[in-house]
Parts: structure tokens; C-alpha cells; sequence
């Protein structure tokens, strides 16, 4: 069933000859986040128009990205896995403390919807394919296949995008977007932020790109997934560099340096040895 599935995905994406010609819309998108971003510590972590413009850039630049590589579906399935179960996720956080520990959202997000903020969904959507998408590459680089490439890749997966926690809800909780009722205990070093979050993290980021890793195809041309591997490294390096530097939050830096590196620097030796191969293999 899976495999008809993924070939169904693969097969929207084989007949769309000129999807390719979305990929450089996708870096112009990318580019913009990162302009934006970069605004960030210029305003003391961020405005409402800032994070609105980051957020929606990024998950459109993911999203685009997915159907110029994999197809029009695989897009939308991001948006419905990703977006809607971040949505009923959070939903149930809210109402119930479960998964992430007892939490609310100030009004400084903007709309909502079930008590949570528009936002937050599309930066489930923005994350969830770049940590798919790294996890991938470096499945791949252990050489698995079949089950065992399923299982690592959910369980690494999930650990990808609960990686990006790390940096994400200091700032978010410093910004006053949100607050929690019960902090400790904490991560050495990310006070203020629960161990609770990142368990619920872990568990809703594991169905979740279990779900997307099944449904989205592996099949595309070799550098294809340059956007969301770009998109990945940015986010760990600038979070580092932000924290360390601008937001006042060295040990939110050290910490997450720690915990994201292990996707982060892994994936960038992969990259710059393929580039390196790439480039000997062009001399030749």
C-alpha cells in the first residue's frame, strides 16, 4: 500500500515536466526568511511582523520545494500532516496539558484557532520537511534500507525537529508569545522550558514524520533537496549565533549547539564531502 501510495506522489511529480522551474522560487523564498531573520536580533528577538514574515516565508519555501521535487500532493500532505496534526496537537496542549505539560498562548501571536495561533501550525509545517529531508541524507549515508531505514529515520526524525525546540521556545517564552505553568525541571542550561515540552515534542514529531516519511517519495534527482538542507543548517548556525550573541541566552546557545549538532554537523560533513566529490568529479 505504501509503495503505491509514494509512486502515486511520485508519479503527480514525473508528470509535471516544468516543476522544476519552482526551485529557484523556493531559494528566492528561502533567501527572504533569511533576510528576515536576520532582522531578528536588530529588534530584540523579534516583532510580530518579523516572526509573521519568517514563518510564512519558510513554510512556503518548504512547501513549494516539496512540489516542484515530489509533486503536488506530496505538498498538500505536508500541510494536512504537518500543519493540521501540529494544529490538534497543540489544540490538546492547551486544553489538556498533554503531550508538551500545561502552557498557554498570550495574545501576541496573533488570530487563533481552538486557542491556538494561526502561526503555530505553519511552523510545524516550515520544520517538518527540512528535518525530514536532512534525516534522509543521513539514513542514507548509513547505508539503510527497508524497515531499519524506517524505523532510524522516524526515531532521527523526530529528534531533528524536537532539536529545533531547543532554540524555538527560549525565544518564543523570552518574546512573551507564551508562558508555562510548571518550568521545572529543565534542560541544563534552557530554563523555563519544562523537560515535559520536549517529551511531547519527541512523541508528536515521531507520528509526525513517520506519517510524512511514508507518504512523501524518496525518488527526485540527487541535489533536489539542496532547499530544505540549506534551510536546516541556517536554522542551527544563526540559532547559535542568536542566542550566544544577541538574545542574552549563552547556555540556550551551548545547549542547543550540543543537541541540534548532532544532526547539524554530521549533515554539513555530508554535504561538504558531496561537494567536494561533486566538484572532482566535474575536473575529471
Amino acid at each position: 500500500m505504501r509503495g503505491a501510495q509514494a509512486t502515486s506522489l511520485e508519479g503527480l511529480a514525473s508528470r509535471s515536466p516544468h516543476r522544476h522551474h519552482l526551485i529557484p522560487l523556493a531559494w528566492v523564498l528561502l533567501a527572504a526568511t533569511i533576510g528576515v531573520q536576520i532582522a531578528f536580533p536588530l529588534t530584540g528577538g523579534g516583532t510580530l511582523p518579523l516572526t509573521v514574515a519568517s514563518v510564512v516565508l519558510l513554510a512556503s519555501a518548504s512547501t513549494l520545494h516539496l512540489a516542484a521535487t515530489r509533486g503536488v500532493g506530496a505538498a498538500v500532505a505536508l500541510v494536512v500532516i504537518a500543519g493540521g496534526g501540529g494544529l490538534v496537537a497543540e489544540a490538546i496542549g492547551v486544553s489538556t496539558g498533554f503531550p508538551f505539560g500545561t502552557y498557554d498562548y498570550t495574545d501576541g501571536l496573533g488570530i487563533k484557532v481552538l486557542g491556538v495561533p494561526v502561526l503555530v501550525p505553519l511552523a510545524w509545517i516550515m520544520m517538518s520537511w527540512p528535518a525530514l529531508a536532512v534525516t534522509r541524507r543521513l539514513v542514507g549515508a548509513m547505508r539503510l534500507s527497508g524497515t531499519s531505514a524506517r524505523v532510524v529515520t522516524a526515531f532521527l526524525g523526530a529528534y531533528a525537529l524536537t532539536a529545533w525546540d531547543v532554540f524555538l521556545d527560549p525565544q518564543m517564552v523570552d518574546q512573551g508569545h507564551w508562558a508555562w505553568q510548571f518550568p521545572d525541571p529543565s534542560l541544563p542550561g534552557v530554563d523555563d522550558i519544562p523537560l515535559t515540552n520536549f517529551a511531547g515534542w519527541l512523541l508528536v514529531s515521531f507520528l509526525m514524520i513517520s506519517i510524512l516519511d511514508r507518504v512523501i517519495g524518496t525518488r527526485s534527482e540527487r541535489f533536489d533537496d539542496a532547499v530544505p538542507v540549506t534551510a536546516y543548517l541556517w536554522t542551527y548556525f544563526s540559532s547559535v549565533m542568536a542566542h550566544a550573541v544577541f538574545f542574552g541566552r549563552p547556555t540556550v546557545a551551548l545547549t542547543g549547539a550540543v543537541i541540534m549538532g548532532v544532526v547539524a554537523l554530521p549533515l554539513l560533513v555530508i554535504e561538504v564531502r558531496s561537494l567536494r566529490s561533486r566538484r572532482h568529479g566535474a575536473s575529471v
